[in-house]
């Protein structure tokens, strides 16, 4: 069973006296475990897609069933309830609060989840400890880099173990190295993990990483195809 289907989704917004389709129909289904690459240029309609797979944002029509549950017929507080307990969200621009330190914003959801301190504390610097700036851990976003920054969100993303992980163009800022070594480091633990991830982006060589990738082009997938998936292991 599928552990995130897309049926027959629309999306439309109103710009001034004009309805732009962003979404046009769109069928998808993920299976658990499986890293999905959603690949297309800027305004094909893929940070759409992302926002209403997530229930960040609500379908004009169609369904967006997240094992067995109909995201969009939930209300609100049911939604941000079920996002904190099954996802994880890592996002181009990290989303960081500047007077909290690195672990401490790690530690952020597991403090909505009710985790005591001691507990909080330790699983936010083993995530950094993954990541490689366990050493940062006491500094505060604008006292490291972009990509040590990244690394700090995404460890945020992954802290409590959340079944599904959403990433919009997770790599955009960084340079080429760091994003290699960060999408080497996302396979490796969701495969270990296995968690399932679903990211967009616009890059072939990012995209290339996962095990399936889907093109999209004006509000429709176009096609798909088996990503790299072992080769970069």
């Amino acid at each position: 069973m599928p552990i995130l289907e897309l049926r027959n989704i629309v999306k439309k917004y109103r710009v001034g006296k004009e309805v732009v389709t962003a979404l046009n129909g769109v069928n998808l289904s993920v299976e658990e475990g499986e890293f999905l690459a959603i690949l297309g240029t800027s305004g094909c309609g893929k940070t759409t897609l992302l926002n209403v797979a997530a229930g960040l944002e609500k379908p004009t029509r169609g369904e967006v069933v997240f094992r067995g549950v109909v995201l969009n017929k939930l209300k609100e507080s049911q939604k941000v309830l079920f996002r904190r307990k099954y996802m994880g969200f890592i996002f181009q621009f990290n989303n960081l609060i500047p007077i909290l330190t690195a672990q401490e914003n790690v530690a952020l959801p597991l403090l909505f989840d009710g985790v005591p301190p001691r507990e909080r504390l330790i699983r936010a610097i083993r995530e950094l400890d993954r990541l490689g700036i366990k050493d940062r851990r006491l500094h505060k976003p604008l006292e490291m880099s972009g990509g040590q920054q990244q690394r700090v969100s995404i460890a945020r993303a992954f802290v409590h173990n959340p079944h599904i992980i959403f990433a919009d163009e997770l790599t955009g800022n960084l340079d080429s190295k760091t994003t290699h070594d960060i999408m080497r480091y996302l396979q490796q633990t969701i495969r270990e993990r296995k968690q399932t991830f679903i990211m967009v982006t616009h890059d072939r060589d990012v995209a290339a990483y996962a095990d399936r990738i889907i093109y999209m082009i004006d509000g429709k997938i176009a096609s798909g195809e088996e990503g790299g998936g072992e080769q970069y292991a």
